[in-house]
């Protein structure tokens, strides 16, 4: 198998408050626990002047005998790859979703949740994984609960036969509640995070914002300036809701330039993909579409890659065919589990956190293991030698 020496990679992250940045030095501290797991040296560059998404070079390389620290090289006659990689992460959106008072975070989540509800969202999200169903239920149960609460503070007075002044101070007391206390524990479970999650998914799926709109085509532009650079490979990644993003502008590529990726090796990886968050509305026909497209581009290999034990996924799901199209090539399903890429007491700490555990298909690895998402970004074989369960990682 002939090892990648270019590769350009363009990564499209979750739902997260960071910028490109922040992005980037986590994947730094990534590719340093993936390279003294693996036994490789590697070098992860500063980022690139000016650039917009935010780009940076990773090269990894055979390290040479006891050493795989970064910034070693090989001096040997060893295998070098060097990657570029544009980090296509939608910071900016996610700060608009959450730049609203409390309040207005509050309604406008709780309109989207009737949103998802009324168009079938929630229906869709029970029949083919109700795992995430419940992580759809789960933030807005919650608040409701608390709501109630609040509302049962104030007119304690009048229910226990006291008169109407002692809302005075229930009323009050019940704000203090909400604020104070409420809303502090809810961070625990990043309940108004999750709430502009959730707008964000019926903004994707529905296409009616018009910063939504031309934010999306602003980056197809940047994509498409990075896909013209050379490389032996081409690796589309996405994780989380980041997969959603990555389909409606990879869609608009293909919309414009059916023949855009003619001639090049092409990977579409999603890593706990959330695609079908957004494409389950009734609303979603353009998403659906450009998920059709992708599906059939002949130099497109889609990876889907699933976890048993991350409920914040459509574990089993074939995406491309619940998309509505089931005549089309589906994507490739690879299976993993977050305990064989973590040392025990490593997995016994997050276990319980479903929104570490979901982040772990980005994050650095404690041991060997089927996926690194290091190695299939900036290693030395082709990405597509993660689909096969029997494909070597790294060179022997």
């Amino acid at each position: 198998m002939k090892f990648i020496e270019k590769r350009v990679v363009l990564h499209f992250p979750g739902f997260e408050p960071l910028d490109g940045l922040a992005h980037r030095a986590r994947y730094e501290r990534s590719a340093r626990q993936s390279s003294a797991v693996w036994g490789y040296s590697i070098k992860t560059g500063t980022p690139d002047d000016g650039s917009d998404p935010l780009s940076f070079e990773v090269t990894t390389s055979e390290a040479a005998p006891g050493n795989a620290d970064e910034g070693a090289t090989a001096d040997s006659a060893g295998w070098q790859t060097k990657s570029r990689i544009h980090m296509v992460e939608h910071d900016a959106l996610v700060r608009r979703l959450r730049s609203g008072n409390t309040l207005s975070q509050i309604l406008a989540g709780f309109r989207s949740f009737a949103q998802i509800i009324l168009e079938g969202g929630m229906r869709g999200y029970f029949r083919h994984a109700w795992r995430f169903g419940l992580f759809f239920l789960f933030p807005f149960l919650l608040t409701a609960l608390a709501l109630a609460l609040t509302v049962q503070i104030a007119i304690l007075p009048n229910e226990v036969g006291f008169s109407a002044w002692h809302m005075l101070w229930s009323a009050p007391l019940a704000l203090c509640f909400f604020i104070f206390a409420f809303l502090p524990f809810s961070e625990r479970f990043h309940t108004l995070h999750l709430f502009a999650d959730w707008e964000m998914a019926v903004a994707l799926g529905r296409m009616d914002r018009a910063d939504f709109n031309e934010w999306l085509e602003n980056r197809a532009d940047s994509v498409r300036k990075a896909l013209m650079e050379e490389a032996d490979e081409y690796v589309i990644s996405s994780h989380s809701m980041g997969s959603s993003v990555a389909a409606h502008v990879i869609g608009i590529l293909l919309e414009r330039e059916p023949e855009i990726f003619k001639g090049k090796r092409v990977v579409f990886a999603t890593l706990g993909s959330a695609i079908l968050q957004c494409a389950l509305l009734s609303s979603a026909t353009l998403l659906r579409a450009r998920v059709g497209l992708i599906a059939r581009c002949r130099e497109i290999s889609w990876l889907d890659v699933q976890c048993l034990t991350d409920s914040i996924n459509f574990y089993k799901v074939p995406v491309v065919a619940v998309c509505g199209h089931g005549d089309a090539p589906p994507a490739k399903i690879l299976r993993i589990r977050v305990k064989q890429m973590l040392t025990g007491e490593h997995y016994r700490k997050i276990r319980k956190d479903q929104l570490r555990v979901h982040r772990q298909y980005v994050l650095g690895p404690d041991l060997q293991a089927p996926f690194d998402f290091t190695l299939m970004t900036s290693g030395p074989m082709p990405a597509s030698v993660f689909a096969d369960p029997d494909e070597k990682r790294m060179p022997g």
